[in-house]
């Protein structure tokens, strides 16, 4: 029985701090290493998403590999910290699948760069999967990118249970290959924010209906252009899809804006 007060660790009840020092496992410990909890803390102020399943399912793809005290609990270092920052980096800002990812790191260290840093311009080769016209130039996604379920939860800092979840509940889909593309990643890390509220995939399901009623209304205003035989019809009418599209997103946010009674941001 857990003592009154006693916090609880990956494997248990961890006591309190004795006066005068840190608490094992909260703070940098014995070497500056830290627990998998004190790193979660420290990475939710830039992922808010992420979860334990999401580190454990790195460690387990090879991506980290923190040393194991002789209770069995995890411990950080500072570099694996650095290194799990670059490789979710890398996920939200490219869309790299994990194996693109651990082969940039490879190179990295290859080059005598610390794994974990974010390379500055000079720094380190471009992550493969992103490339640029000249030096600085804003790196770009490649559009055959495409993701694995579990890498698009990874991505999303979720764990691969939660993105089967989504799925069953029609939020999120595969494409016929049956990988994920980057619009997909997108809405599993709106999800995954959404979750970190509590609120679940299947209290998402009107979201989604009503998303797929505006479409539909989109479309049925829009469909004897897009079928037209003339190709500049028929461009003009992907460009209004996408104007209206986004008129219908931003009268969404003002109508529940109003609903809550909140004021403009």
């Amino acid at each position: 029985m857990t003592r009154p007060g006693a916090r609880l660790t990956e494997r248990g009840p961890m006591p309190h701090p004795s006066p005068g020092g840190a608490a094992t496992g909260t703070a940098p410990g014995a070497r500056g290493t830290r627990s998998i909890g004190a790193v979660l803390q420290a990475l939710r102020d830039e992922f808010p998403g992420i979860t334990l399943a999401t580190l454990r399912f790195l460690e387990a793809e090879g991506l980290v590999k923190p040393e194991r005290a002789p209770s069995g609990h995890r411990r950080f270092r500072p570099g694996d910290v650095d290194r799990l920052t670059r490789v979710l980096r890398l996920q939200r800002d490219h869309c790299l699948p994990l194996r693109v990812i651990r082969e940039h790191l490879e190179t990295a260290g290859e080059h005598g760069l610390p794994a974990g840093r974010a390379a500055g311009a000079g720094d380190a080769p471009r992550p493969p999967g992103v490339s640029g016209e000249t030096a600085g130039a804003p790196a770009r996604r490649e559009p055959e990118m495409r993701l694995g379920r579990a890498e698009l939860a990874a991505a999303a800092g979720a764990g691969p249970e939660e993105a089967a979840e989504w799925q069953a509940y029609g939020l999120l889909g595969p494409g016929d290959d049956g990988r994920y593309g980057a619009g997909q990643v997108e809405i599993a890390r709106l999800l995954a924010a959404l979750g970190g509220h509590g609120l679940e995939a299947r209290h998402l399901r009107m979201v989604r209906i009503a998303a797929e009623r505006e479409a539909a209304l989109i479309e049925q205003l829009l469909a004897p252009r897009r079928r037209h035989r003339d190709a500049q019809v028929r461009a003009g009418a992907e460009t209004e899809a996408r104007e209206l599209g986004a008129l219908a997103a931003r009268l969404h946010a003002v109508l529940v804006r109003s609903a809550l009674g909140l004021r403009e941001p």
